[in-house]
């Protein structure tokens, strides 16, 4: 007999709906676990809202995937790990949205003692950044902007700082997002909403813009800023935000100012996933306080509702953890 279970499915541009589907099926070298608590991500609302039309619909479990998970079923292949164990399951496909998902033994993270669970969590999306910020060139003694104050721009600020940036300046038109960017790390913020993002940053720096700048919005207006507030000839900019095409960038002033220029996604490919286990350390060690990010909570059956206020980013929320099934 074939065990059916609830999840949630993205079957169309700006629509999710609630579906039966068949139990994932166990395989070697796999485990089947079951997601406790998914948090969302600006990338889930990507997928919901912004991906190719040619895209949707995608499959069952779309989109959930940052996930602390309990292990219900163990393939063979699966020595060090225990049914009832909890871990952080890496999902790059999204569809952990569910009442179960089958992962492979490489993707199962241990988590560490000394934090609550939804705590952890909050690895995964640390972990993104630490990936990225090792992409970067020297960030010590530089000027660095992130523009996008959600939780992978206060990451961003975070861990500049730690690698030692003379100064991050925090940019975004929410005023609760910049007073948790002084808490994580930024020297400086700037409310986009109210001042001219150039103008001050060449005011704060000598009249110099910024020798790197962290693009972590996606959106149109957010990207191009990037561009503008890069030094020219010297300056660096790294694209972090999946962008929410279709888009105009300004691709001239990328060539005029002859900048630099790296896009990176794809962290869930990381050998090893270092950098999760690096953030999962830094949080359990007490580094940094995630608690403060985690706003608010949703029953799963409400989920619809808790991508709207992420979207929105209304009430001030931050940080959204759905409780599953």
């Amino acid at each position: 007999m074939t065990v059916k279970m609830d999840a949630l499915q993205v079957v169309g541009r700006g629509k999710a709906e609630f579906v039966t589907t068949s139990f994932p099926e166990l395989v070697a070298g796999h485990a089947i676990v079951q997601p406790k608590y998914v948090t969302l991500c600006g990338s889930d609302v990507w997928m919901l809202n912004h991906a190719p039309e040619a895209a949707y619909p995608f499959p069952p479990g779309t989109t959930g995937h940052e996930v602390i998970a309990e292990i219900v079923e163990l393939g063979d292949g699966l020595e060090g790990h225990a049914v009832g164990d909890f871990v952080l399951a890496i999902a790059p496909d999204h569809r952990a949205m569910a009442e179960r998902y089958l992962t492979p033994k490489e993707n199962l993270l241990k988590l560490p003692a000394g934090k609550t669970r939804e705590e952890l969590l909050m690895a995964q999306q640390l972990g993104t950044v630490l990936y990225a910020c090792k992409q970067l060139p020297s960030v010590i003694g530089k000027t660095v902007a992130v523009i996008g104050q959600g939780t992978a721009g206060l990451w961003f600020d975070f861990v500049l700082n730690r690698l030692g940036a003379a100064r991050v300046i925090a940019l975004d038109p929410k005023e609760y997002r910049l007073k948790l960017a002084q808490q994580y790390g930024a020297s400086d913020t700037i409310n986009i909403r109210d001042k001219d993002p150039i103008e001050e940053i060449t005011k704060m720096n000598g009249g110099s813009l910024a020798d790197i700048v962290v693009e972590a919005a996606g959106r149109e207006s957010s990207i191009n800023l990037a561009i503008e507030l890069a030094q020219a000839d010297i300056g660096f900019f790294l694209q972090f935000g999946v962008p929410y095409e279709p888009i105009t960038v300004n691709y001239g002033r990328i060539f005029t100012k002859c900048l630099k220029h790296k896009s990176i996604v794809h962290a869930a490919t990381e050998p090893g996933h270092t950098s999760t286990l690096q953030a999962l350390d830094l949080i359990a060690g007490g580094a940094l306080d995630v608690s403060t990010l985690l706003t608010h909570r949703f029953p799963f059956d409400k989920v619809l509702e808790a991508y709207e206020l992420h979207q929105n980013a209304t009430d001030n929320a931050v940080k959204i953890v759905i409780d599953m099934p």
